[in-house]
């Protein structure tokens, strides 16, 4: 079943100076080892695409079924020199969870359970 990511998670983002901090939640425990496996860095920079000039990272929070990326040179210098319309990075959640991606059967039972 092809889904986007906040039928699966939800997520928070902001800025660090010109780095955004995008971190994505597992709705459900179920939920976490696929985001593992889905979510890399390689999928994360494809797709933001030209919005992201520098490195991708990622960040594993297993306590809080949780990944955190950091998406160098995204925001055209930082809050206070950039005249992007999301210079603090707030909306690249909300695209962050726009992504589509393909749920094996078992996890897709869970998300017509909500």
């Amino acid at each position: 079943m092809k889904v986007q990511l906040y039928r699966i998670a939800h997520g928070r983002s902001g800025d660090k100076g010109n780095t955004v901090n995008v971190g994505v939640i597992a709705l459900r425990p179920e939920f976490y080892p696929f985001l593992l496996d889905h979510l890399t860095t390689d999928r994360v920079r494809r797709h933001f695409g030209d919005l992201v000039k520098g490195d991708v990272e990622r960040f594993e929070l297993p306590n809080l079924n949780a990944l955190n990326f950091l998406l160098h040179e995204a925001l055209g210098g930082g809050g206070t020199v950039s005249l992007m319309t999301d210079a603090q990075g707030k909306t690249f959640s909300t695209a962050m969870l726009r992504m589509e991606v393909d749920l094996p059967n078992d996890l897709a039972a869970l998300v017509k359970e909500r």
